[in-house]
């Protein structure tokens, strides 16, 4: 019997939950979904890197073997500089380190490395497997509508010398709804911020790759998926697959344990009776519109579950990076909030076990920042989401941005103009 020796592949996620756990969940499927031939590494970097990041890293099967570039200075950069161009600079100032273990890889693998993938924060890396003849490919952790206004970034900014915020025509993306300027990505709305030029210059290296891998699903994105394949068979795209949608099936054991009191307080709540509150592990509300949304719920009378993290009143993605502060985000709630409701709220520091959550019987809403994990995990659950984008491809308006309007009614999501 002839022994088959595995193909083995490299994936490189950058920072962030948005990122990481779907590169993760993808990873596990490529070594599981054909046990016995694939093997792969998970390489992360040591920026940004966090518990949480450990936790699921040692969750992954046997056959995914893991390294993590090593840390990088961010030397030059302003202490106010956009998460976006941390993120940049941490991957570019990688490359590297990620050219010396991409060679040692294909060194050290019996059958070579059969295919590199890296997510969409990350196509620099693309130019290195081109140089050492592996196959690239893109992970869009997002949804192929993203992706597309990610690729039509360079055409807009040759073609016009205004904010995109202030371009006359609407924008068209491949079967996409038009789009006003101001609803493309908050990176690129100020030519004079070096997230502007960076995010043009990955859209540019975006058309390295020799396939998009895109978590999204024919039912959510049928007329972007179609009109993306003509233009990909006129090979003006490299083509696109759509693999997901990725939903976790539940937490980490671990973490699960250490939340599970949550849960206890859901099952005595009646059926469909609790808004589950959560802007993603990046997503940060202002003092003000904190005060506005714990008065909000306190005047409804609503049951709830508020995830609460520290305000910010200069960066809605505060949280991306950690707060690294060591009082409770709860602490800035309005004075005597928690003890008034008291009973029919419940207010959570930082994390909770979103999967189980969203799939308790007791919880009937979700008021979200529209994160993609988010709303796929609230789509496979069933749950209505009432939308609050905050920062990134949420956009302002994300019943535009992300996908039709007749598709978001259908998938029960509404959009909170705020």
């Amino acid at each position: 019997m002839e022994v088959v020796t595995p193909a083995h592949v490299v994936l490189l996620a950058s920072p962030g939950a948005g990122n990481f756990l779907p590169v993760a969940e993808l990873v596990r499927r490529i070594v599981t979904h054909r046990a016995g031939l694939f093997t792969a590494t998970l390489v992360t970097y040591t920026n940004f890197s966090s518990a949480n990041h450990a936790s699921c890293l040692a969750s992954l099967p046997p056959s995914v073997s893991t390294a993590a570039l090593p840390e990088v200075p961010l030397d030059g950069l302003p202490p106010d500089a956009r998460t976006e161009t941390r993120i940049f600079t941490v991957v570019k100032r990688s490359l590297p380190h990620f050219r010396a273990l991409l060679r040692s890889l294909l060194a050290s693998s019996p059958a070579g490395v059969a295919a590199f993938v890296t997510d969409f924060l990350g196509p620099w890396t693309l130019e290195v497997a081109r140089e050492l003849g592996v196959p690239g490919y893109v992970f869009s952790t997002s949804n192929l509508m993203t992706l597309c206004s990610m690729l039509h970034n360079p055409e807009i900014d040759r073609a016009t010398r205004c904010e995109f915020r202030d371009l006359m025509e609407p924008v068209r993306l491949p079967g996409c709804v038009p789009l006003h300027g101001a609803d493309l990505l908050d990176s690129v709305q100020d030519r004079t911020d070096p997230a502007y030029a960076l995010t043009v210059e990955l859209g540019r290296k975006l058309l390295l790759a020799d396939g998009f891998i895109v978590n999204t699903f024919d039912a959510m994105e049928h007329e972007t998926l179609a009109a993306f394949k003509k233009l990909s068979d006129k090979g003006l795209y490299p083509p696109a697959y759509a693999v997901g949608p990725f939903v976790r099936t539940s937490s980490s054991d671990e973490d699960f344990a250490k939340h599970s009191n949550y849960l206890s307080w859901l099952d005595e709540q009646p059926e469909r009776s609790v808004l589950y509150v959560c802007f993603g592990s990046a997503g940060t509300l202002s003092t003000k519109q904190t005060a506005e949304l714990a008065a909000g719920l306190e005047a409804s009378g609503q049951r709830f579950v508020w995830v609460v993290r520290f305000p910010s009143d200069t960066d809605r993605s505060a949280s991306f990076f950690g707060s690294g502060r060591g009082d409770d985000p709860v602490s800035y709630l309005p004075e005597g909030f928690v003890e008034r409701t008291k009973g029919i709220g419940l207010c959570v520091s930082c994390w909770v076990p979103q999967l189980e959550i969203l799939n308790h019987h007791s919880v009937g809403g979700f008021l979200s920042h529209c994160g993609w994990n988010s709303t796929l995990e609230a789509v496979a659950a069933g749950v209505p989401t009432l939308v609050w984008p905050l920062y990134a491809e949420q956009c302002d308006t994300p019943s535009v941005i992300r996908i039709p309007r007749a598709s978001l009614r259908q998938h029960n999501i509404i959009t909170l103009r705020i």
